[in-house]
């Protein structure tokens, strides 16, 4: 018994440093601030970062858990688009703060087409979210 225990404080002590290195990184990287400036809500960034913080200690619960909400399929599609415009924006803010695009045209010499490849990025990772989901992948 006081493996379990020991086992469970080792683990809720790990996964608090890890949620609050990535909330750490997502901060100091400017994403929430940078969102907030884009849609001219600054003000709002304190609750923000609230929000953010406590989705991730929420999901972290339902996921140790295997906590259930009974919101049916349509409330599971509504979740799942809004975590997929969560996860694409995250990534997109990310590659645009640390400059990944522009340095990787220069790499590869691309002058034209940089359309197409971020909405074909943005379609892979459509089709790719919905193969998983559709399919149980």
């Amino acid at each position: 018994m006081w493996q379990q225990i020991l086992m469970a404080i080792t683990g809720l002590a790990a996964g608090f440093a890890v949620a609050g290195g990535l909330f750490a990184l997502i901060i100091a990287l400017g994403v929430v601030a940078r969102f907030a400036g884009k849609t001219h809500t600054a003000r709002y960034v304190f609750w923000y970062e609230d929000a953010v913080a406590l989705g991730g200690i929420l999901g972290n619960l339902m996921s140790v858990y295997q906590i259930s909400l009974p919101v049916g399929s349509v409330g599971a599609g509504i979740f799942g688009i809004f975590a997929g415009i969560f996860v694409g924006a995250w990534s997109m803010a990310l590659t645009e703060i640390v400059n990944i695009i522009p340095i990787f045209t220069r790499r590869i010499t691309l002058r034209r087409g940089m359309e197409l490849i971020i909405f074909s990025m943005a379609i892979g990772r459509t089709l790719g979210a919905l193969l998983f989901y559709i399919q149980r992948w």
